[in-house]
């Protein structure tokens, strides 16, 4: 049993992510290299196009964090330093597209299609009241016949 776990654990350990920055990458001040580190969490690898390039291997990912910690021990701020890259590579690169009216669409589809489903519930529900509310009333034949089963029961 006790091996059953052991084996369990270095499997979840195997499992675990592990970011690709490579240690020749690191900074020797821990502050630029935490800032880098959010940075680059923020950045999508072109190669790999869902992964940032914090978790990416690739060599493009490589070359993107090394110039990120460039420019920050250069002495920019974290939003001059997306800037710079946005700038070179296109907006693309951010995992999350910003905010402005060439995104508008993009941030505002989800919210016009969830009201454009409540208006479809709404009416389809109204039309279903109505049909029942007419299917409800009995044309004179139907009242006619409902009147002679009643008197026959009696």
């Amino acid at each position: 049993m006790m091996r059953f776990l052991v084996l369990l654990l270095m499997t979840f350990m195997l499992a675990a992510p592990v970011g690709a920055v490579n240690p020749d990458e690191v900074l020797a001040d821990p502050a630029l290299e935490l800032r880098a580190r959010e940075i680059s969490t923020k950045l999508r690898c072109l190669v790999c196009q869902n992964q940032s390039i914090d978790d990416s291997d690739a060599q493009l990912a490589k070359d993107l964090r090394v110039l990120v910690r460039e420019r920050l021990t250069a002495g920019d701020d974290d939003n001059a330093v997306v800037d710079f890259i946005v700038d070179r590579y296109g907006e693309y690169v951010l995992l999350k597209p910003r905010f402005g009216g060439h995104t508008l669409l993009l941030w505002g589809s989800p919210f016009a299609a969830f009201a454009f489903g409540l208006l479809v519930l709404f009416f389809l529900r109204k039309r279903s009241e109505e049909d029942v509310a007419a299917s409800a009333e009995l044309s004179n034949e139907e009242e006619a016949a409902l009147d002679q089963i009643l008197k026959k029961r009696d």
